[in-house]
């Protein structure tokens, strides 16, 4: 029988051979590995992660253990920060503490149910008119751009004054008018997927337009969805702080970050604890919230060859 004609293997170059003649081998990594190795090295953004999660921690896990409800009333009137009362307590008597901290709450659920509305409805719409283009995609982005016309806060309030009050109530009205910007990126990213190689091929072997739209298209796009997703959690606490602020937003006897800044307003100079631990916890969300989604935006370009230090 003839000899079998398998290549046989090479032994290995040893440790003195030249540099040509060495195998180097690299732990292949996905393509989400090597985002987060990117996001990990954002050393802001990881410090704005870390954070925003001990403030989420501090508002659920806190505000279940704390001593103190947000709408009890304690013998302590009008004290300044303490050991009993870290934050102080206000004119009737409520402990700052617990009122931040469900304020927190409200204002992060708010936040959170807002990006996941926006960016759900909106790369949908946005995905839909990019790829069929024509009159469909002129008829949806006009619909979007009489949306983004809209004065915000403005219809907000009117919205909010007639069908708000709750949280879920103020998160659907944010939302029913921020998904419009998500949709102009999610159309401007689908227009120049469209075109590619990929897509051709899934055509030309049957593929439905709604199997393109969901399992080819949109997540190729989620980088910028992602990112965007990031920002309008920032924007929705600032948008629901405004209104509450204005007395449009969420309604007593529930508390949101908005109202302790509106209600002690008054009471700045005398009592300024209760402007300024409300005003701290905002600014430190939306800081972080922007600074993760600078992160995320450098983790996520495929184009990026280099990791900000």
């Amino acid at each position: 029988m003839p000899e079998s004609s398998a290549p046989v293997s090479a032994p290995a170059a040893g440790p003195g051979a030249p540099a040509s003649e060495r195998e180097f081998t690299v732990a292949e990594r996905s393509q989400w590995q090597l985002v987060l190795r990117r996001f990990l090295q954002h050393r802001l953004a990881v410090i704005s992660l870390c954070v925003l999660v001990a403030l989420v921690l501090l508002a659920y896990v806190g505000g279940a253990l704390w001593r103190y409800d947000f709408g009890q009333i304690t013998p302590d009137n009008s004290e300044p920060p303490s050991l009993a009362h870290p934050f102080g307590t206000d004119s009737v008597g409520k402990d700052q503490f617990a009122q931040v901290l469900r304020g927190t709450q409200i204002s992060l659920q708010i936040a959170v149910l807002v990006a996941l509305f926006s960016t759900l409805v909106g790369t949908i719409w946005g995905s839909i008119a990019g790829y069929f283009g024509g009159r469909t995609d002129t008829i949806l982005m006009r619909i979007s751009d009489l949306i983004l016309t809209l004065p915000l806060i403005a219809v907000a309030a009117m919205l909010s004054q007639n069908f708000g009050g709750s949280w879920w109530l103020v998160s659907l009205v944010i939302a029913g008018l921020y998904w419009a910007y998500v949709s102009r990126v999610s159309r401007g990213v689908v227009l120049s997927l469209r075109e590619k190689e990929f897509i051709e091929a899934a055509k030309a072997l049957g593929a439905s337009d709604a199997r393109i739209i969901f399992r080819h298209l949109v997540p190729n796009a989620l980088g910028s969805i992602i990112v965007n997703a990031t920002i309008l959690v920032a924007t929705a606490i600032l948008l629901e702080t405004s209104l509450s602020y204005l007395g449009f937003g969420v309604r007593v006897p529930d508390t949101s970050l908005g109202i302790l800044v509106s209600e002690a307003q008054t009471a700045l100079t005398t009592r300024p604890w209760l402007f300024y631990f409300p005003g701290l916890f905002i600014i430190l969300i939306a800081l972080t919230i922007n600074f993760i989604g600078d992160g995320l935006r450098d983790a996520l370009d495929p184009q990026q060859t280099k990791v900000r230090q």
